[in-house]
């Protein structure tokens, strides 16, 4: 409903008609779109869901969208969200939501196809902070799964943070041989970007948003560069 306006009834009751119609007409799609991936990819569909095998569940609730998001993706392992349109003001709320009210590891895919090997190449931004260690930990299965492992690294780290040589220490203990990329340059948002692409990654884990999200969307940021501009599957952990 419009805001500080009032409205008649019959007007009221109209909008409401119709938000629901679109409602209904958006859930239809959504739920044709996920019985055809799940098709293509040989998953059935359960209601509990079980571990015996991969199988999708749809579930439709009413509220708002960042108490639904945060009461799901407190336990999910993966929480996957398209990558925000700024200039149309769509899907910020979302990333926020999925990053700071779960603790969860959140994929911010942006529009174009995945490849099919995602995850088999990942690239990870490393500057030894907290939000950076965070996801490092959250992300082990994935690097154990890759075929290929680089570590990022760029305009220094943070003081008394664990080093690059380190991590690949930390990586080796867990059977991951890791290559090191050093970068330079005050862009370090763009650097990941341009050291992602030209290491051949398709995947890139990096912590985010050290500074407060308000400062980095009002003044940028390495976090908000690569959500505005990056063309490849990002992990954030916050």
């Amino acid at each position: 409903m419009p805001f500080g306006v009032p409205l008649p009834a019959f007007a009221r009751e109209t909008f409401l008609k119709q938000a629901r119609e679109l409602a209904d007409q958006e859930e239809e799609s959504i739920r044709k779109e996920l019985h055809g991936l799940a098709g293509k990819l040989g998953l059935s569909e359960t209601d509990p869901p079980h571990g015996d095998t991969a199988t999708i569940e749809f579930i439709e609730e009413q509220g708002r969208m960042v108490d639904i998001v945060k009461h799901h993706g407190r336990l999910a392992d993966l929480i996957a969200v398209p990558k925000p349109d700024r200039d149309r003001n769509v899907g910020t709320n979302t990333l926020k939501a999925a990053l700071f009210r779960t603790g969860r590891p959140v994929l911010m895919t942006p529009p174009s196809e995945p490849p099919a090997d995602l995850g088999a190449r990942i690239a990870i931004g490393w500057n030894g902070s907290m939000e950076a260690a965070r996801a490092v930990a959250a992300t082990t299965g994935l690097v154990a799964d890759a075929q290929e492992v680089t570590i990022l690294t760029g305009g220094g780290s943070e003081p008394d943070g664990a080093t690059t040589q380190e991590l690949v220490a930390y990586y080796r203990l867990r059977g991951v041989e890791a290559k090191v990329r050093s970068f330079s340059g005050k862009d370090i948002g763009r650097g990941l970007l341009s050291e992602t692409q030209a290491a051949g990654a398709n995947l890139l884990i990096m912590g985010a948003y050290g500074d407060s999200h308000e400062r980095e969307t009002l003044f940028g940021g390495n976090t908000q560069t690569v959500v505005d501009h990056s063309t490849v599957p990002v992990v954030l952990v916050h």
